[in-house]
């Protein structure tokens, strides 16, 4: 039998306990158990650790030895272990565009502390959180409720509206967002951010063309087959030559979520990940 980690752990805690009975109640074995572990340590050594017969528990001088060179090792190894569990990979799963400012400062914090950021485009970020491809995920449509994952909001942002630029609404004066309504809508079912619920008295006979994801939602509004509207990140993160993306006054705010498995729990990478989240998060939310 090897020297390994659980002899020097059981020594050290004998020592520090004072006797058998203490230190197997703190290492929640049998006594028995632990002598015999002891034992077992001696043999391995080839030399005694524990003064015998003693009323009370007394170290050779190999024992004193021993121990101080033991409680320096299970140290080392307890800080190595901390050190690379901060280091620990966060997987992050993003449908499109992540919001940027929030995403440098979350990354930047977590980093400090020696983690690891990687990022995931996925269509559907909610099914790769069940499948843990990825450990958290930023969308900004958590309409999937599921008592297996936990979504909290962190934030939001300001929308433009999106058309073609060969549309009469490109360049039209004084255009809102409620003149809106009849207009033919492009939905991104997957992870878009505009339903006609965005207005307040939806058209029931209103023309919906839906997609799946962001890059077939850009090509139906070039295409002029309706309108949309995504933050206003867009406009430098996602120009296109046939889309004009334009500001209106009363258009309302989309809101940004991260979700994470809620079981099993995060383990404590994932937990310092989201500490440093919510800690560059809008502190309105």
């Amino acid at each position: 039998m090897d020297l390994q980690l659980r002899h020097l752990t059981a020594f050290v805690t004998l020592c520090e306990a004072g006797t058998y009975t203490r230190a197997a109640a703190r290492l929640h074995i049998a006594q028995p158990s632990l002598t015999r572990t002891i034992q077992d340590l001696e043999r391995i050594l080839e030399c005694d650790l524990v003064a015998r017969p003693s009323r009370q528990l007394e170290l050779t001088a190999n024992g004193e030895l021993f121990l101080q060179r033991s409680r320096a090792i299970l140290t080392e190894v307890n800080e190595l272990q901390a050190e690379m569990r901060t280091r620990s990979q966060v997987r992050v799963g993003f449908a499109w565009l992540l919001p940027s400012d929030w995403f440098a400062a979350t990354r930047a914090r977590y980093e400090e502390l020696g983690g690891q950021v990687t990022i995931h485009r996925t269509d559907d970020p909610a099914a790769a959180l069940h499948q843990g491809i990825i450990d958290i995920a930023v969308t900004r449509n958590a309409n999937q409720p599921t008592a297996a994952i936990t979504w909290r909001r962190f934030g939001t942002e300001q929308r433009v509206l999106a058309v073609s630029a060969r549309s009469e609404l490109a360049h039209a004066a004084g255009l809102r967002w409620a003149d809106l309504a009849k207009y033919p809508l492009v939905v991104n079912t997957q992870s878009g951010t505009t339903t006609p619920d965005c207005w307040p008295d939806p058209d029931p006979a209103r023309e919906i063309v839906t997609c799946r994801n962001f890059d077939e939602w850009i090509e139906l509004i070039a295409a002029d087959r309706g309108i949309g509207a995504v933050p206003d990140i867009a406009t430098h993160r996602a120009p296109h030559p046939d889309v004009v993306y334009r500001e209106l006054p009363d258009i309302p705010a989309s809101t940004l979520y991260l979700g994470w498995r809620r079981t099993p729990p995060p383990p404590r990478h994932v937990r310092r990940f989201l500490d440093a989240a919510l800690a560059a998060a809008d502190p309105d939310q």
